[in-house]
């Protein structure tokens, strides 16, 4: 019997393409606030999909830091800091969520490399932040170590880039429902009420 993310119940678990899907870059502020609540918004968890922003029709533009840091206080979250290189550079970061997606850990990773970047101020690119987030989901340092330097990953985290591309995702975060996107912070509730 295959086993279920703990966040996954299953009477709940729809088929797998009636289940939203959110995608997301690692180093993209939008992002991190629609990830710390797009599983409480929608009415099933979302397929969580790590992308490359840089490589989509709208990548990331520079962010109102003043207005992120009050939506973060308005929500009750940590202090948001920033990582001191800007804009971060997530690759490294994004083949290892690449990775954890494969071992059923694309959230728990995700969540923790996120706030890596936006809680902790901590560079993405640096291999501790990586291994870090890794060790909060219990991804054991070596086999992360080993995934970092797969090329198949590499790879994997680029199709999936280009598939949500060729779905209409135009830029991060976005949420997937029914065929329909919905991008932007703001888009998580539009896709929860689609959802509904």
């Amino acid at each position: 019997m295959s086993s279920l993310p703990l966040t996954q119940h299953p009477a709940a678990a729809p088929p797998e393409e009636a289940r939203p899907s959110f995608f997301y870059d690692l180093g993209d502020v939008d992002s991190y606030l629609a990830a710390e609540r797009v599983n409480g918004v929608l009415p099933v968890v979302p397929d969580w999909v790590p992308v490359d922003a840089s490589r989509l029709p709208q990548p990331p533009r520079e962010p109102d830091r003043a207005a992120l840091a009050a939506r973060a206080r308005e929500r009750g979250m940590q202090e948001l800091r920033w990582p001191a290189r800007w804009p971060p550079r997530s690759r490294a970061a994004l083949v290892a969520a690449t990775y954890a997606k494969q071992t059923g850990r694309a959230v728990a990773f995700s969540l923790a490399a996120f706030r890596q970047a936006f809680a902790a101020g901590r560079d993405l690119d640096e291999l501790d932040t990586v291994l870090l987030a890794g060790a909060a989901c219990e991804l054991h340092p070596n086999a992360l170590l080993k995934a970092l330097e797969r090329d198949a990953l590499a790879a994997a985290l680029d199709a999936a880039t280009a598939a949500a591309v060729a779905a209409g995702v135009r830029r991060v975060p976005a949420v997937l429902v029914g065929g329909e996107v919905f991008d932007g912070e703001e888009g998580v509730d539009l896709a929860a009420r689609a959802a509904g």
